[in-house]
Order: C-alpha cells, then sequence, then structure tokens
C-alpha cells in the first residue's frame, strides 16, 4: 500500500479515484455529453458545479489518469480535457449504475433513455461505445460507416425532450 491509498482493497481504490459525486459527473459529460472545455462542463451540468470544485475536479482527474488536458489549439487560453483509456473502461460501471437507478430511484425520462439504451443495447453497445470512444479521445481509427452509438444516445435524449415540448 502506498501513501496516497488507505488501502490495497480494489473497492477502497476505485471510490478513493472516483467516490465524490463531482469526479463521475465530470466523466459522465465528457463522455456522453461530449463536452471537453472547463466553460461547457460548467455551464452545461444538469447538477450545476461550482467553478472552483470543477477546477479542482478536473485536476484530480487529470493527476490520476483519467483525463488528459491539453492546450486547445483553436484558442490560447481554453484546455481540452480528453478521457483516458481508463475512464473509457469505465462505461460498463456507468451502464450498471443507471440501470440501477432507473430500477430503484424516481428518474425523468429525458435524463434516463441514455441509460435505458444502453441497458437494452448491453455489453455489445458499451464495447460500441467504447471504441467511439477511444477514436474520439485516443486517436483510434474506426473503419468507415461505423454507426455512432453517441449520436444514437444524444438522438434519443433530443427526441424525448421534443416529445415533451410538443405534448
Amino acid at each position: 500500500m502506498d501513501a496516497l491509498n488507505r488501502s490495497g482493497c480494489p473497492i477502497n481504490l476505485t471510490l478513493e479515484i472516483l467516490g465524490d459525486r463531482w469526479s463521475l459527473i465530470i466523466i459522465r459529460d465528457i463522455m456522453f455529453g461530449n463536452r471537453q472545455h472547463f466553460r461547457e462542463l460548467l455551464q452545461n451540468s444538469e447538477e450545476g458545479i461550482a467553478s472552483n470544485i470543477l477546477a479542482d475536479r478536473l485536476k484530480r482527474l487529470v493527476v490520476r489518469g483519467l483525463l488528459t488536458r491539453d492546450d486547445d489549439p483553436t484558442h490560447k487560453q481554453k484546455a481540452v480535457y480528453s478521457l483516458t483509456e481508463m475512464a473509457i473502461d469505465l462505461v460498463p460501471l456507468f451502464a450498471h449504475m443507471g440501470a440501477w437507478g432507473r430500477k430503484h430511484l424516481p428518474v425523468s425520462e429525458k435524463l434516463s433513455i441514455r441509460a435505458e439504451l444502453l441497458e437494452d443495447g448491453g455489453p455489445k453497445l458499451w464495447e460500441d461505445f467504447m471504441e467511439e470512444l477511444r477514436a474520439k479521445h485516443l486517436g483510434k481509427v474506426l473503419p468507415p460507416g461505423t454507426p455512432s452509438v453517441l449520436g444514437r444516445l444524444t438522438q434519443a435524449y433530443l427526441d424525448v425532450v421534443e416529445h415533451k415540448r410538443s405534448a
């Protein structure tokens, strides 16, 4: 056991990195919300994270190896945050958490539609999504014509929002 960790238990070690609510929300927003800049993460989260907490968690997630931070080539004062393989490997955990939440908690339709699709799609869809994330964040090349899982999840969300608006 090193000085940073309370024990060598894999559950404890995972909780030491992901155990606060904001770390998972930030990863969720990068993963499912396609947000990669500080301002996007700050302004577009349903949960309303404070800027100082966001800055702290982003730094921690970079130090712990779940995110990378690079200068944005289009703007000198912006940084781009990307998922690492370590974070992409959390897709099944997010799918299981979403399924658990849908089963046991009073979720909203618009915010649970992606969880429903991930649950219904199972491990095959999760792996396809992980491959898409590897392409976006790690530079892996996907075969031409590969359907976008993120596009499908986003469209399902937009469809629910539109349906609610027109109802």
